[in-house]
C-alpha cells in the first residue's frame, strides 16, 4: 500500500476511535450485532442462491436477522462488562479466571441467546410462540454444538489479532523510524 494510503488507512482508524468508547460503545455494539447478522445472513442466501438458482434474495429475512441481532447487542455489551468486573484477568495469573469466563458464557450466555435467536426470528416470521418453542428443540443442540466451534474459530482470529498489538513495530514509540508501503522500517 503506498504511503498515502497508510495515512488514509490511519486517519480512518482515528476517525472510528470515538465510537469504541463510552457511550458510543453501546450504540458500536448493538449496531454491531445487528450488521454481523445481516451480513452473515446475506453470505447464507448468496449460498443458497447458487445451488438453488430459482431462490431470489429475501431482504426481509436478512432485516429480521438485523432486528435481532440489534436486540442482542445491548445483552451482549453489559453480559461482558459484567463477566470482566467478576472475573478480572491479565497476565498468565489471569488464565484460570479466562476459562472461567469462557465456562460461564458457554453455560449461561450461549443457551440464552439460542432461545433468545430462535424465537425472535419465529415472532418476526409469524410463527407462533408453539412452532417457536418446537424448532428450537428440534435445532437447539446443533445450535450449541457449532456456537463453540464458530467461537473457536474467532478466537484464532482474536489471538492473530494481539499476536499483531503486541509484536507491532511502533513509529510512535523509536525516532527515526519511516512508514514504507510495506510498513514500518528503520
Amino acid at each position: 500500500m503506498a504511503s498515502g494510503g497508510w495515512r488514509w488507512l490511519r486517519g480512518l482508524w482515528a476517525a472510528g476511535q470515538p465510537m469504541f468508547q463510552g457511550r458510543a460503545l453501546l450504540v458500536t455494539n448493538t449496531l454491531g450485532c445487528g450488521v454481523l447478522m445481516a451480513a452473515g445472513d446475506g453470505a447464507r442466501q448468496s449460498w443458497e442462491i447458487r445451488s438453488r438458482p430459482s431462490q431470489k434474495f429475501d431482504p426481509r429475512r436478512s432485516v429480521s436477522m438485523f432486528a435481532v441481532g440489534c436486540s442482542m447487542g445491548p445483552f451482549l455489551h453489559y453480559w461482558y462488562l459484567w463477566l470482566d468486573r467478576l472475573l478480572p484477568a491479565s497476565g498468565l495469573r489471569g488464565l484460570p479466571n479466562i476459562l472461567r469466563k469462557v465456562l460461564v458464557d458457554q453455560l449461561v450466555a450461549s443457551p440464552m441467546l439460542g432461545v433468545w435467536y430462535f424465537l425472535g426470528l419465529g415472532s418476526l416470521e409469524g410463527q407462533s410462540l408453539e412452532e417457536s418453542c418446537q424448532e428450537l428443540r428440534d435445532k437447539f443442540w446443533e445450535f450449541y454444538k457449532f456456537r463453540v466451534t464458530y467461537i473457536n474459530g474467532l478466537t484464532l482470529g482474536w489471538d492473530t489479532y494481539l499476536s499483531y498489538l503486541k509484536y507491532r513495530v511502533s513509529t510512535v514509540d523509536r525516532p527515526g523510524t519511516q512508514e514504507t508501503p510495506q510498513g514500518p522500517h528503520m
